[in-house]
């Protein structure tokens, strides 16, 4: 009774299509999980996400979970996820993510799983960071060591949607800086997004990462502009 009158007053709706979910549906309805664009490039050694970064920085592996495309389903699940406080999207994602990499040879030794970092201002404004729940469930998944205390975003920036390849980059150089390096020396490190658009985030955060010694970085994400 407590349950109907719950679902009742609070229904809860899929995060991908805002319809009521069934009884035995959590988070993302049926349809929408059957309509996921998954890119499965961990399985088939594809090389899209990395050519991302060739000639700008060295990336050993890298992959993300879904495509992205204006108006479609990923789109709405990432607005959700970052600016509607649906920190579970984030765990789903990375609880998803992290059973297939397990699976896959190239991701076996990561040592360390690193989210982007927010800077501390838009971490105070809306209240967590999210890539935080999804790099979490990525380390529990791959039994590596989750931190969070060693990429520090040191400037706050604009929203990077809407600006040209060259602004991108311009507006993340030296954004980001290092901390505790000793922790992450000689240990292969996964870098962790929501979203891959022209790689310049994930290009300054990876070169940053770089200044420790002996590291090897990769990549995950949620989603791929392509």
């Amino acid at each position: 009774m407590i349950k109907n009158l719950l679902n009742l007053f609070f229904p809860k709706v899929c995060y991908g299509c805002n319809y009521l979910l069934s009884d035995n549906e959590r988070h993302i309805c049926t349809s929408c999980r059957h309509r996921l664009p998954l890119t499965n490039y961990h399985y088939e050694d594809d090389k899209t996400v990395e050519k991302v970064f060739y000639g700008r920085v060295k990336i050993e592996n890298a992959t993300a979970l879904l495509r992205f495309q204006k108006k479609g389903i990923v789109q709405q699940l990432l607005h959700n996820l970052k600016y509607r406080g649906h920190e579970t999207i984030g765990k789903v994602l990375g609880g998803w993510l992290g059973t297939e990499l397990k699976q896959c040879k190239p991701y076996e030794d990561v040592d360390v799983v690193i989210p982007v970092p927010l800077h501390k201002t838009k971490l105070r404004k809306r209240g967590y960071n999210q890539v935080s729940s999804f790099a979490k469930e990525i380390a529990t998944a791959l039994n590596s060591d989750y931190m969070d205390d060693v990429l520090v975003k040191r400037k706050s920036t604009s929203t990077q949607v809407f600006k040209k390849r060259w602004a991108r980059w311009a507006s993340t150089d030296t954004v980001f800086t290092i901390e505790n390096s000793n922790k992450i020396r000689g240990k292969h490190i996964l870098l962790v997004d929501d979203i891959i658009t022209t790689g310049a985030t994930i290009e300054s955060c990876a070169a940053m990462l770089q200044k420790a010694k002996d590291v090897k970085i990769s990549v995950a994400s949620m989603a791929i502009a392509e």
